[in-house]
């Protein structure tokens, strides 16, 4: 082909050989990395407080879907979820969701009294407790907003950090210190490194969100595994004296994408963490590569699409923070993923115990949590702490009471014995506020929950069964026994709420990603389905092989036979009309 030289004579036009200025069409990952960069809106409650004054129509668009993300503030749904929506978002009402940022899952009673009466007052008696140990209000105004945000400053609380493009709620084992087979009490490192990162200038503007978990458990209760960065407690011997310090996991994480966090070889001891997290996330916030697409801006995709391996990411790491870390050692990697801390149990305090209540789906009321904080202060010494399993603890419990604490909280509606099917149960937010939810996922738990009760009242195998109301797997389905995935289907004309199922996922010794199975149904039929399945396990079981065992050992089409009753063709787990939007978890 000829190239094209434009006339350069006196007598040519320059408007007729400069082609037009065409303005470049921004896309959504550099419209709000520019937000970003304009300004820092923790630097601007005045802005909220003016909101305030002048009412929900007075909020600009910059703030709706990107700054009050930074402050753990976004919009709620209709009650229909991404239905009747636009780009994969469904329609916004003029309230807010409010996540609470709650460190290691640590909470006073005066703390939990204040959470009780902003329910009451400005959430119409919904609370709700994440998978990331945060506690969520709803309903909320733009004219109470102030209020909420300053009561919760009053009382140590924040919500600073708890979404938005930052380093989110740092989560950890809720026994720490109290447990007599913990490692090491890694709660002030937890509270150390919230202090170091929640609400840092230096941070408010990564790629997008990062989450980090640090235990001194042996049992690994806060999933390292799906952590941005994953520290667990491990030991090493020197000079004939044990040594404590930590194994460091980076890039882990589930949405659409799930990549279970490499381990590095390092050994990180209690000294270096603080530097080794900032390290890291350094690293992840000078990515350029990772700002370019909404979809794939998690550490995760350093290694899923860019090539970094662990050797790399240690090697950059240690340029990062100047200093060489010592080769890893040989940890033990727990064999039980079920820890869910119901019940009553000893702590290492003598005389000493804590009382673990199942808060089913998470959802909790002002009521239960006045109960649970009245019980703290008349039994206990005012302590209350909730875990990623959606549950609530009262510690240091004297002994000869437990059973007064577990009667009261068990009447409450938070039992302290509790089916497998209610202690394993999970379940994100759901259509119900959630505007990318294809599912109402808290009421369908509650029923679900029930039905297997009924159906399966012997059944005893320790059981995770969690349901996610779209793509983004906010219900961590992922790394469930059995996960399901909301879905709509067209029945009698409409569309109807379904469930896509995966199975197999764990964490720990056996870490790995559930399978989708290539079953869907309706949500009326899933009990059908877990009974089929269940009573499968019961019937088939080899000796005493658990459930990830079973299904190890049965292929695809065994599994969906199982769930359907009969052999069926498998069906696609997801056709996306386009990007799956990001940002709701909790």
């Amino acid at each position: 082909m000829s190239q094209v030289i434009p006339d350069k004579s006196p007598e040519a036009k320059p408007s007729e050989n400069k082609p037009p200025d065409v303005k470049p069409v921004e896309t959504k990952a550099q419209r709000i990395e520019r937000l970003k960069r304009s300004k820092n809106a923790w630097d601007h409650f005045d802005e909220i407080q003016q909101f305030a004054r002048t009412g929900f129509d007075s909020i600009p668009p910059e703030w709706l879907g990107t700054y009050f993300r930074s402050w753990g503030v976004y919009t709620q749904g209709d009650g229909v979820g991404v239905i009747g929506g636009k780009n994969g978002e469904g329609k916004a009402m003029p309230f807010f969701m409010v996540r609470i940022r709650i460190p290691n899952g640590l909470m006073t009673s005066e703390q939990v009294r204040t959470i009780a009466n902003l329910a009451e007052k400005y959430g119409r008696g919904v609370a709700d407790i994440t998978v990331r140990q945060n506690i969520q209000l709803h309903w909320v105004t733009i004219e109470s907003l102030p209020d909420v945000l300053q009561s919760l400053w009053n009382a140590g609380l924040t919500t600073t950090g708890a979404c938005g493009d930052v380093a989110r709620n740092i989560t950890g084992c809720p026994l720490a210190g109290l447990d007599d087979e913990e490692i090491i009490d890694a709660s002030p490192l937890a509270l150390q490194i919230d202090r170091e990162l929640g609400g840092n200038s230096e941070f408010y503007n990564l790629p997008r969100k990062f989450k980090i978990s640090i235990t001194g458990c042996r049992h690994w209760c806060s999933y390292p595994e799906i952590n941005d960065i994953g520290l667990t407690a491990t030991t090493r011997r020197r000079a004939g004296k044990s040594e404590v310090g930590f194994t460091l996991r980076v890039g882990g994480g589930l949405s659409t994408n799930p990549h279970l966090a490499a381990a590095l070889d390092a050994f990180i001891t209690p000294d270096q963490v603080i530097q080794v997290v900032r390290g890291v996330a350094e690293i992840f916030r000078a990515s350029e590569v990772l700002r370019q697409s909404r979809e794939k801006a998690r550490l995760k995709f350093l290694f899923l699409e860019h090539g970094w391996s662990a050797d790399t990411f240690l090697a950059e790491l240690q340029q990062r923070i100047g200093f060489s870390l010592d080769r890893g050692e040989r940890e033990e990697i727990p064999a039980d993923i079920h820890r869910d801390h119901v019940g009553v149990h000893d702590q290492k305090q003598p005389g000493l115990v804590y009382v673990g209540a199942s808060v089913l789906r998470g959802r909790i009321t002002p009521q239960q949590l006045n109960l649970a904080a009245n019980l703290a202060d008349r039994y206990a010494d005012g302590h209350v702490r909730n875990t990623v399993m959606q549950n609530l603890l009262i510690v240091n419990v004297r002994k000869e009471r437990a059973s007064l604490v577990a009667d009261a909280l068990t009447l409450a509606g938070l039992p302290v014995q509790a089916s497998v099917f209610a202690r394993g149960t999970i379940s994100c937010t759901g259509s119900e506020f959630c505007k990318l939810a294809l599912t109402e996922t808290k009421s369908f738990a509650r029923w679900l929950t029930e039905e297997l009760e009924e159906r399966l009242p012997a059944f005893e195998e320790q059981l995770k069964l969690h349901i996610t109301g779209c793509p983004n797997s906010c219900g961590q389905h992922w790394i469930a026994d059995i996960g399901i995935e909301g879905k709509k289907i067209k029945q009698n004309g409409g569309m109807v709420d379904a469930y896509y199922f995966c199975v197999g996922g764990s964490v720990g010794q056996f870490a790995s990603i559930a399978r989708p199975v290539g079953y869907r149904c309706t949500a009326d039929t899933v009990p059908d389905a877990i009974e089929r399945l269940l009573e499968g396990f019961n019937t088939q079981r080899e000796g005493n092989e658990n459930l990830r065992q079973f299904f190890g050992r049965h292929s695809n089409e065994e599994l969906r036979a199982l769930l359907a009753g009969t052999f069926i063709g498998a069906v696609e787990r997801d056709i996306a009309l386009g990007p799956v939007p990001h940002g709701v978890e909790g």
